[in-house]
């Protein structure tokens, strides 16, 4: 059974900073593409930021790209995602998840999905 749990996520003021986890299990996690997404309330899932299955490429939204991070460590199973410059509307359901990412077309294809870490920035 393929699992993807993430944590970190908290109520944080604007400016402040995060860092998220995602422990994955039950897949060979170093054949897969990583990715981060999240949903604001009322709003369609946001793709924020990908990991290529070697770590050596990195895409990020527009709206993220300077602020956060992307990185992952195949020994540990794990992707992170470094959260700086936090601001209200980064306030969403974060979700990390496994499939294929593309780069010529800027498109996620997942395989799994976690079940969100909510984070929420205050002004």
């Amino acid at each position: 059974q393929v699992q993807l749990v993430e944590s970190g996520g908290g109520l944080v003021q604007a400016g402040g900073s995060l860092r998220l986890s995602c422990v994955a299990s039950g897949l060979a996690f170093s054949q897969y593409d990583m990715g981060w997404f999240r949903q604001a309330p009322g709003k369609e899932p946001e793709f924020v930021t990908a990991i290529k299955r070697s770590g050596g490429r990195t895409f990020y939204a527009d709206s993220v790209k300077g602020r956060f991070t992307i990185s992952r460590d195949n020994a540990k199973n794990t992707v992170y995602l470094q959260l700086n410059s936090l601001i209200p509307d980064d306030t969403a359901v974060y979700y990390c998840a496994a499939g294929t990412y593309y780069s010529l077309s800027r498109r996620f294809e997942h395989n799994y999905w976690g079940q969100g870490t909510q984070v929420t920035v205050s002004t």
